[in-house]
Order: C-alpha cells, then structure tokens, then sequence
C-alpha cells in the first residue's frame, strides 16, 4: 500500500485491531496469539480471494462498517485499493461517537477521518448515512462540502442523523435530484423559489424539521412518493407536497400537521396523528375532507378525542368512500369524545373492511375517567346511525373488559351484516374469571351476520 494512504488507514489499522495480517502471499501473522507462529499458506487459499467475482467483493464491502472495508486491503494485492470505489458509504452513530472523542480536527478526529473518506473514495458515492455526533464544532462548513460532492455524485439514499444544533441545509443539497430514499434529522430545510421538487423521491422521513417560512405557498413536486413520516416538525403548514402516489403518511407530535396540504394525492395509507397540549383543536370533518383518497387510517385516541369539536355532526360533508382499514391505539372505549369520534368515522366510511384496536401502550386507561355520559350515549337508540355493511374484520387488542366496551362490541355486531370475524385479546394482567366473564358476555350478543366467528385469543 502507497505511503500516501497510511495516514487514512492508521485509526482503522492498529495491531490490537487486526486479527490477521497478510505480510506476502506465503506468510499469514496472527498478532493476537503472543506465540506468533508462521504457516504456509496454499495458493488455493490465496485465490479465493483473489478470484472472487467484482460483484461479489463490491457486496462484500458495502456489507461491512467503514473502518472493517478499509482493512480488507490486507486481504490481497487484487483488494488493496477496492474500498476506495464503494459507492456506499455508512458512518453511523458507532463510527461518530468513536472518532468524535478525539475532537473534531484533531488527530483521529471526526472531522478529519471523515474528510480524509470522502478524499479517497474513487467515483460516484450513491448512498451515504451520516450521524452527527454532538461534538464541539464552529459551523457545518465541513458537512456543507460533503453535500456539495454527493450533489456531483447524484447520491440516491441519503440520512443525516444530526445530534447537534439543527443544521440548515445548503443550497446544492436541493441539486440531489436522484434521490430515492431521503432521511432528515434535526436540520432546517430552505429551499430556494427556484426549486420545484425531487422527480424521483419514493421515501421520504423527516424528524425535527424546520420548515422555512420562504416555503409558503410553494407547492414541492415529487411524484413518485409513496411513503412520507414527519416526526416533530414545524411550520409543516409551509410544506405543500404535490404527489400522486402516496401511499404512507405518518405524522406525529407536529403541531401545525391539520395545515399539511397534499395535492392530487390519489391514496394516502397511514395517518398517525398525537397531539400537542396548548395547540388549537382540530376539526375532524376538515381534516378527512383534506384527505378525500384516505385509504387506511391510524390515529392515537387522544388525537382523536383532541379533534372533536363540540356539536360533531353526524355526516360529514365529504364521507371517507374510500376508507377500507381504520385503525385506533390508545383508545378509551369510556371516553364520550373518543366514541363520538370513533362512529362518526364509522357512520361516514360506507366501504370500510376492517377496524382494529390496539390498547397495549395505554396504561391507567380508566384511571379518574367518568364513564357515565359514554354509557348514556351507547345506550341510546340507534347511536351509530349506520348499517357497516362492509365491515369484515373486528379487531379489539389488549383490553380490559368494561361495560363501555362491551356495549361496543354489541352495538358493532349488531350493525355489521356481512362481519366475518371478530378477534379480542384480553390484557395480560386480567386474571382467569375476568377472561371467563369477559369471552361469556361477547357469545351471548346477538349478530346481525350468521357468518361471524368469534376468536377469543389467550395473551
């Protein structure tokens, strides 16, 4: 190996580190045996890795962490230089947190080891995963040079995990329009008026994501997503996305995320919505009339209670035709608003299939909870208003038999003709009469469907 890589190869290549060292084609050293023995080694042993296929070596390398591909040029003469054309190139939180102890410019340093990378590496770089560690460190100027090459290179996965301040995205980082795959965390995104969108984006994931107010009223094109999460964004309000392919959207803990607009959007999958204390309340008729192609719903019960307005009419202006999968976590079947909530989805989603609840994270579900106005409002005549007759599947997860959630189940048997099956899961912690009781009062309720097979499941 050239003089000129040592300096690059001496933090990854120290002798405490190396389990075997190739000195000549003849000679293997194993340093971590003390009683350093020597042993011929065949050419058959040679040539296999000598002989291996450039594809192969090519996985081989991408598979394995930054410092472990730097050693394989101790392998043969035909690896010495291979890890230098990898075009992916991971620097997670392990390679971060290792370096980022020596400083940042210092000897070892992160810095430095990660410039001197991007020096040695030949060609393209097409994936890159950059964590950030918290480290003392004037500006990103650094970091900003890294974008600029992958904006030459045409990188198409991209994450930048970013445990520092929120780190303000360059101008030509709005240039990697081969992106594919796009992962943000802790950065501020101000792109240009200029900027149009990302053509060939299919999955996009941001975290704690400043969205510039120079975003206003700027629709960001980017056809072929299928997947967007927002976790902990703001001014989402800014973000106006134009797609007609998505298919997943997470948001979570964004205060302003009723505001998201999504333009020709002809199907959107997942909806995960927590509220913020102290934000306005949602109304939940804008909020699926935004959404007109909703194919599959996941909401938090306490977003959902958080967006009942007070008099919530029973029909919505724009029902949810094409709603098919609703799902609920954290639901509190004694809670009046959640009810509310629940059936007018329900009542105004003629071509839903299936309906799942999962109880598992919600602890102290009933803890100082008045159940009475829910138990009134279950109890009057005809509360949902709506035959389901699409609904196939019933789905009720970790839950502690109650009479509010017994009315339920009985109200939703009642009014579900072509209802296949219904499975519930009782929490662990309910003891065996419990789980008795509980599966005897659901058998006795009366169905509207003579198909429905009742799954009682032991946790």
């Amino acid at each position: 190996m050239s003089s000129d890589i040592i300096p690059m190869i001496q933090p990854f290549f120290c002798k405490e580190n190396v389990h075997f060292l190739i000195v000549d084609e003849n000679v293997t050293i194993d340093s971590n045996n003390y009683n350093t023995k020597r042993r011929l080694v065949t050419c058959t042993e040679v040539d296999r890795f000598s002989n291996l296929p450039e594809n192969l070596i090519d996985l081989i390398l991408e598979k394995l962490p930054i410092q472990d591909a730097v050693k394989t040029h101790v392998l043969s003469k035909r690896w010495r230089y291979k890890w230098t054309s990898m075009r992916s190139l991971v620097l997670d939180k392990r390679f971060s947190e290792k370096f980022a102890k020596k400083g940042a410019f210092g000897h070892n340093g992160f810095i430095r080891i990660t410039n001197q990378i991007f020096y040695f590496l030949k060609g393209p770089i097409l994936k890159l995963h950059l964590h950030i560690p918290n480290m003392i460190l004037d500006s990103f100027q650094e970091v900003d040079q890294w974008m600029l090459s992958l904006s030459r290179d045409g990188v198409r996965e991209l994450v930048i995990i970013n445990k520092k301040r929120r780190y303000q995205l360059p101008c030509y980082f709005f240039r990697c329009l081969e992106l594919r795959k796009l992962k943000l965390g802790n950065c501020i995104i101000k792109p240009s008026l200029e900027f149009q969108g990302f053509l060939y984006l299919k999955n996009l994931s941001l975290k704690n994501i400043e969205f510039g107010a120079n975003l206003h009223g700027t629709i960001i094109n980017i056809p072929q997503l299928k997947k967007l999460k927002l976790f902990e964004c703001t001014n989402v309000y800014n973000f106006k996305i134009k797609s007609t392919k998505l298919f997943v959207l997470v948001v979570i803990s964004c205060p302003d995320a009723t505001l998201l607009q999504l333009l020709n959007s002809k199907s959107v999958g997942l909806v995960f919505l927590k509220p913020i204390q102290g934000v306005e309340r949602v109304n939940l008729a804008s909020l699926l009339s935004n959404m007109p192609c909703l194919c599959i719903l996941l909401i938090n019960g306490y977003f959902l209670q958080f967006s009942i307005a007070e008099n919530i009419p029973k029909w919505l202006p724009h029902p949810a035709n094409s709603l098919e999968l609703l799902t609920l976590y954290e639901f509190k079947f004694g809670d009046l608003f959640q009810l509310q909530g629940v059936l007018c989805i329900l009542r105004n989603s003629p071509n839903l299939e299936r309906l799942d609840f999962d109880n598992q994270d919600l602890e102290n579900m009933h803890l100082d909870l008045d159940v009475k106005p829910a138990l009134a409002y279950l109890e009057a005549f005809d509360c949902l208003h709506q035959t389901l007759n699409g609904l196939k599947t019933i789905n009720i997860m970790d839950v502690e038999r109650s009479r509010p959630l017994l009315l339920f189940i009985k109200l939703l048997l009642e009014h579900s003709p072509t209802l296949e099956k219904i499975s519930i899961r009782p929490r662990e912690t309910s003891d065996a009469n419990e789980k008795f009781n509980f599966a005897k009062d659901v058998i006795r309720f009366p169905r509207a469907s003579s198909k429905a097979e009742l799954v009682y499941l032991d946790p």
